[in-house]
């Protein structure tokens, strides 16, 4: 121990020894009785040699040695003290029951769940104008992956929030590094449509809220969503703002689904724009929201949370989602 070996030698002649008690750590002071010191010894011309260095040492330095010591002690004190406060103070944050029960299949594993966030594949450069890779007409041009939505960004931002005050850690990866192997291997939640984070074409999907492209039209090209099975009042395709106009409103989905194993959990959280992929993961990340959506799938805990798909009406207001509202829910067995 530092102070020991401080009054064994430096300090072997001070009057007033420091202390910290084993199992304590409140330092402890007390007057060294007379008679107690090392008594001097003879020393020859060897020693007188050895020891001429400490013949010019002020006595403020052995002063200026004792604080360091002291100052030292306290500080590693003081930080063990406040980590312990830290993880109590953490520990009696109550957790929402809806988060519980929400993502009971992510927390509930010894693996880390995955969040795949998409990355598109584009053609052009960011100064000259860019825009999406056509595989039929863009043949042997650059390709540029590594350009993300904004929405995307703040969409893992919140899931992180989420998944720290549930003390499960996220493996962060972006689509196109994503390969089958891990999809079947680990829970995913991906944060991004099929449009962008292409490995969702690749594995089970939604199957009554579907990404699909316009053929033909006046809004031929643009990303709606498909309703495979309308209800009474819906229509068949969910189109938000035209794309060569500002986003204004978007849809977005919703989606848990079984995995390539089915023991695996996939949860889809996409718009048709950037937009509607921030408002999705917002949307399961706030307490209030999360309770709605619960409550209109008739879930009361962990165990009665089965595959669903659920579509969002977004309102955007300067590239901000401003407005979610739940529109439509479909349940699916297993």
């Amino acid at each position: 121990m530092k102070l020991e070996e401080y009054y064994a030698h430096e300090g072997q002649n001070d009057s007033v020894v420091v202390e910290l008690p084993k199992g304590s750590y409140v330092l402890a002071f007390r007057a060294r009785a007379p008679g107690l010191t090392e008594p001097a010894r003879r020393v020859g011309k060897d020693d007188r040699r050895r020891a001429a260095p400490l013949s010019i040492e002020h006595p403020s330095n052995r002063v200026w040695v004792w604080a360091v010591v002291v100052l030292s002690i306290l500080l590693a004190a003081a930080l063990v003290v406040a980590v312990r406060e830290g993880m109590r103070a953490s520990a009696r944050v109550a957790v929402p029951s809806a988060y519980r029960i929400f993502w009971s299949r992510f927390v509930n594993r010894s693996q880390q769940p995955w969040v795949i966030f998409s990355n598109g594949s584009f053609v052009g450069r960011p100064e000259t104008g860019m825009r999406y890779f056509n595989p039929s007409a863009d043949s042997g041009a650059l390709i540029l992956d590594h350009y993300t939505g904004v929405g995307e960004v703040l969409a893992v931002h919140q899931l992180d929030l989420v998944f720290v005050l549930l003390n499960q850690p996220l493996r962060v990866k972006r689509g196109s590094l994503v390969s089958l192997d891990d999809a079947k291997n680990n829970d995913l939640i991906f944060v991004g449509s099929p449009a962008e984070n292409l490995v969702l074409l690749d594995i089970p999907g939604t199957q009554e809220f579907v990404f699909q492209r316009i053929a033909s039209g006046p809004r031929n090209g643009d990303l709606g969503v498909f309703n495979t099975h309308p209800q009474p009042g819906e229509p068949e395709m969910f189109l938000g703002s035209p794309a060569s106009k500002p986003t204004t409103e978007d849809y977005s989905v919703i989606a848990l689904v079984p995995g390539i194993d089915p023991a695996r959990s996939v949860l889809i959280l996409a718009g048709t724009t950037t937009f509607g992929t921030q408002a999705a993961a917002e949307y399961v990340c706030r307490e209030d929201s999360l309770e709605e959506l619960l409550r209109r799938l008739g879930v009361s805990k962990a165990a009665d949370l089965k595959p669903f798909e659920a579509l969002l009406h977004v309102k955007v207001t300067h590239g901000v989602p401003v407005m979610t509202d739940l529109v439509a829910i479909r349940k699916r067995g297993g």
